[in-house]
């Protein structure tokens, strides 16, 4: 592994603004450490490196003339749901395994005007799911045991950065997408509150499910990409003009909580044994450094039905207008979710809709008591690549591919901001990780504490070789 790759962003990029690497030379060691791994894991499989070594170019123009951008030409990888100019854009899917982007969508244009360079795109899940495979490019493969699933559905993103392969990564949540990788991968990752980041073209724009949002394999990286993706896009009218200072300067000042919840299973999800033992002995640490540590969360109980509604009527409202003459090509759990959507009464949106505004009414009155809620971003440790989704959990069935992703998905439709942060690693080496929720648009905080907590444990952050 050259030395280039296993550098932190932040330390790339000083590099960089030193005039001690140039971005060429950063895409010419990333694309030597994607041809070592690639064949063993499969979390880019489009390329784009001329076009990045273009890019690369310009970037290093840019900061020779004293006009370098935020990231300075830093190599990213972005997930293959998103436009990049003149690249395939599959989405994962043989519906549209021969698209070609244009230009780059509104999330992409915002981060290479930033001096991001896009080396290519990432794996994902195919329509939905937490499992990163498809029919397009099949199955993403764990570094941390490639017999494993890297989760998903930004399962790509995650596994380019835990091997070194890019030193930031793009990805985007639904009902976990960000946060469940990087808890399987031993890396960062933000979903931030809806209007944070812009959007890529939607069905629909009042949406507050589904958002952007950066992955790194740290704090300190996470918050520079996040800084990299935030601002106003006349496009997207949930965004606003920021008006604050940088993510970064957060995530450099660790700061340690008066006061947090904990929560190891929301009071009714089955949870994997090492997972609670490792939330426990996480919630130890957190008492013995003063912090006043509450066991429990908001009520939750309804919650997965809420997101099913709201789910089917996203989903359908998106693909309807090609649903007819592609119908055999949806993965049979996704074509539940648009047939659900197709065919549920409107009382059920009804429902999904009340419902969801009394949860977030529950949590906000929760956060403005304990300020931060904990719990896991996974209910289990990362399973069989082969298999799709998860049947059962500690004896319990799960009724559908969602219901193992619940601990994500809950959260989702509160819309509140969550980051993904490692906590340790099971007995048999396999990274778990935590989210950390807080009220709305409060990411500095939850950059403030993640930064406490990752030096508190210092945990390995450096790449690895595929095990």
């Amino acid at each position: 592994m050259s030395d280039l790759t296993k550098l932190s962003a932040l330390a790339a990029r000083d590099l960089l603004l030193a005039g001690k690497t140039s971005s060429v030379e950063l895409v010419q060691a990333a694309e030597k450490r994607l041809a070592e791994v690639e064949p063993k894991l499969n979390a880019v499989p489009t390329l784009c490196i001329e076009r990045a070594l273009e890019q690369a170019e310009a970037a290093d123009r840019a900061r020779q003339t004293g006009n370098a951008p935020l990231l300075a030409g830093l190599p990213i990888v972005v997930k293959d749901n998103n436009d990049v100019g003149g690249v395939r854009n599959t989405g994962g899917t043989s519906i549209f395994k021969d698209r070609i982007s244009e230009t780059s969508d509104r999330t992409v244009a915002v981060m290479e005007r930033n001096g991001a360079v896009v080396l290519g795109k990432s794996n994902l899940s195919e329509l939905g799911g937490a499992q990163t495979t498809n029919s397009v490019f099949g199955a993403t493969r764990n570094p941390y045991d490639t017999r494993l699933t890297c989760g998903g559905s930004s399962g790509g993103a995650a596994v380019a950065l835990a091997t070194g392969e890019a030193w930031l990564a793009h990805g985007n949540d639904y009902g976990g997408s960000l946060r469940i990788p990087a808890a399987f991968c031993n890396v960062t990752g933000l979903r931030p509150t809806p209007g944070r980041v812009p959007r890529k073209r939607l069905s629909d724009p009042f949406d507050t499910i589904a958002v952007e949002g950066p992955m790194a394999r740290d704090v300190a990286d996470l918050a520079l990409f996040f800084d990299a993706m935030v601002g106003y896009e006349p496009g997207d009218l949930l965004t606003s003009p920021l008006g604050e200072p940088p993510f970064l300067d957060a995530a450099l000042r660790p700061t340690k909580p008066a006061r947090v919840a904990i929560s190891a299973d929301l009071g009714l999800l089955p949870v994997a044994e090492p997972i609670r033992a490792a939330l426990d002995s996480f919630a130890n640490t957190l008492t013995t450094a003063g912090i006043s540590v509450h066991r429990g969360s908001p009520a939750v109980d309804g919650a997965m039905e809420a997101f099913r509604a709201l789910r089917g009527e996203g989903f359908f409202a998106a693909w309807e207008p090609i649903f007819a003459e592609n119908y055999e090509k949806f993965p049979k759990p996704v074509l539940a979710d648009l047939l659900r959507g197709r065919d549920q009464p409107g009382r059920a949106i009804v429902a999904a809709n009340r419902y969801r505004s009394e949860l977030y009414r529950r949590a906000v009155d929760f956060l403005d008591e304990h300020d931060f809620l904990i719990c896991p971003a996974t209910q289990a440790l990362p399973f069989p690549v082969e298999t799709l989704y998860l049947t059962e959990i500690e004896g319990q069935p799960m009724q559908d591919y969602l219901d193992w992703i619940a601990i994500t998905a809950i959260w989702s439709i509160t819309s509140l901001p969550a980051i993904a942060i490692p906590i340790g690693f099971s007995r048999e080496g396999l990274p778990i990780g935590i989210q950390i929720l807080s009220h709305a648009r409060r990411e500095a905080d939850l950059f403030r504490l993640a930064a406490w907590i990752e030096r508190e444990l210092a945990l390995p952050k450096t790449p690895i070789d595929p095990r």
